[in-house]
């Protein structure tokens, strides 16, 4: 058998870049958050709501894995 100490897989690979995307979605979804709330966007308020809603489920689905 061979020692694979200190060495990475496409596979590991992989994995460390999806969760370096689900990291870098999760900061953005935070900072997106923070700046709708402190923002006035008068009678667009209601639609920015609803679409910030609908990115945060995308994202949810995306980053969820799914049974097979």
């Amino acid at each position: 058998m061979k020692n694979t100490r200190f060495k990475l897989t496409k596979t590991d690979l992989t994995k460390v870049g999806k969760g370096v995307l689900v990291a870098v979605a999760g900061a953005i979804l935070t900072y997106l958050t923070e700046w709708a709330a402190s923002t006035d966007f008068g009678s667009y308020t209601p639609v920015i709501v609803a679409g910030l809603s609908i990115l945060t489920n995308i994202v949810r689905k995306w980053s969820t894995p799914s049974p097979e």
